[in-house]
């Protein structure tokens, strides 16, 4: 771990077992306020894809007063950040509900008040690599404090990913429930899958009539430090093979060109990617795809899996020539069956219902 960010990760230490917690206290002594409602991320500055079908929900809900605080802290300067936090930390100390979807610091510095609800909608589906806890490049060993603390619910897209996620990310086995990742949702709305086809194909003309490869990796080392291997390879393998070629990294190396990765599912003909969680929400599309992974040994040892990668229905490529091979033997003898089998395991939670599960687990508590 460089010395950058050694400071930054004592930085966020700091923050989280001394200022926000007298921050939390401060502006949590009065009333709740009922109905208030929080949608929060430090990750984007606008609503994450990950919680708009949630916030839009929500918002037809009646009684309910929503407010939204989001900020790329990767992108922003100190004053904004601490503006940003103490706003957040002012309504947080008297809201009753609070939404994010990937770690965030104000939430899980504080011993929050019995009164509040706050529900993890986390940014990805099934278990493959090994995350939280389990993972140096998500958690370095010597950090002091509870990065995913505070919560009442975590919601995950199938029963085998529970007990997995419960411990990794130190959760209450009770809290994590197999209700659905409210953000596949959209997957299920034909309406959506159309514009985003017509969208695509209005920008790339040219794909027309083409085998669409998606190319979407994980990124190695941590949010900090990232990188990616086999780039010069799959654009060799696609180019001789006159395949068109998205590249989609993750949002931390590439600047966004207005086609996030979920709105290319309905476009791609096949997916390849290494280790990330993107396979998952692929896999409730039915169609195929490849692991491409030319440092797997390396990476298994370093971080691991929950999973056997040998496990899913597709071909694990090392080498360019294996690569070419892989896309065109999924392409043409890949059995509907056996993808609708993974998805059965890794997303039987994800039904196009999982928001109203949600929904009815955290307003409906009440009239238990």
């Amino acid at each position: 771990m460089s010395i950058k960010l050694k400071i930054r990760q004592l930085a966020k230490m700091l923050l989280q077992n001394c200022l926000l917690p007298f921050i939390y206290f401060l502006n949590s002594r009065g009333k709740i306020e009922k109905g208030l409602v929080l949608f929060a991320d430090a990750h984007h500055n606008d609503c994450p894809f990950s919680m708009r079908v949630m916030r839009k929900k929500v918002a037809q809900m009646g009684d309910m007063h929503i407010k939204e605080f989001y900020l790329d802290f990767s992108k922003c300067g100190k004053l904004q950040m601490a503006r940003f936090i103490l706003d957040f930390m002012t309504a947080f100390g008297r809201a009753e509900y609070v939404f994010i979807c990937d770690t965030f610091l104000p939430v899980s510095s504080c011993k929050k008040r019995r009164e509040t609800f706050v529900t993890q909608l986390w940014h990805s589906c099934g278990l493959l690599k090994k995350a939280g806890y389990d993972s140096k490049d998500c958690v370095p060993s010597f950090y002091k404090g509870e990065v995913f603390g505070g919560y009442d619910l975590w919601t995950v897209s199938a029963e085998c990913v529970a007990p997995i996620m419960a411990e990794s990310m130190h959760q209450k086995s009770e809290n994590v429930k197999a209700l659905g990742v409210s953000r596949t949702d959209i997957y299920y709305s034909k309406k959506y899958n159309d514009l985003c086809r017509e969208k695509f194909f209005k920008a790339h003309p040219d794909a027309a009539g083409r085998t669409i490869v998606l190319w979407a990796p994980t990124f190695r080392g941590n949010a900090a430090e990232p990188f990616v291997v086999g780039e010069d390879i799959i654009e060799q393998v696609c180019k001789a093979r006159g395949w068109y070629l998205i590249k989609k990294l993750h949002p931390h190396m590439q600047s966004d060109d207005g086609f996030p990765t979920e709105r290319l599912f309905a476009a791609a003909d096949i997916l390849v990617t290494d280790y990330s969680s993107v396979v998952f929400d692929w896999l409730l599309y039915k169609k195929p795809f490849v692991f491409f992974a030319p440092d797997l040994r390396e990476f298994d040892t370093q971080r691991g899996f929950y999973v056997d990668y040998f496990s899913f229905p597709t071909t694990v490529a090392q080498t360019a020539d294996e690569l070419a091979e892989a896309v065109e033997q999924e392409l043409l003898c890949r059995s509907t069956a056996d993808l609708e089998a993974c998805a059965e395991y890794h997303m039987s939670a994800c039904d196009g219902h999982a928001t109203d599960r949600i929904i009815n687990e955290i307003f409906g508590r009440k009239e238990r």
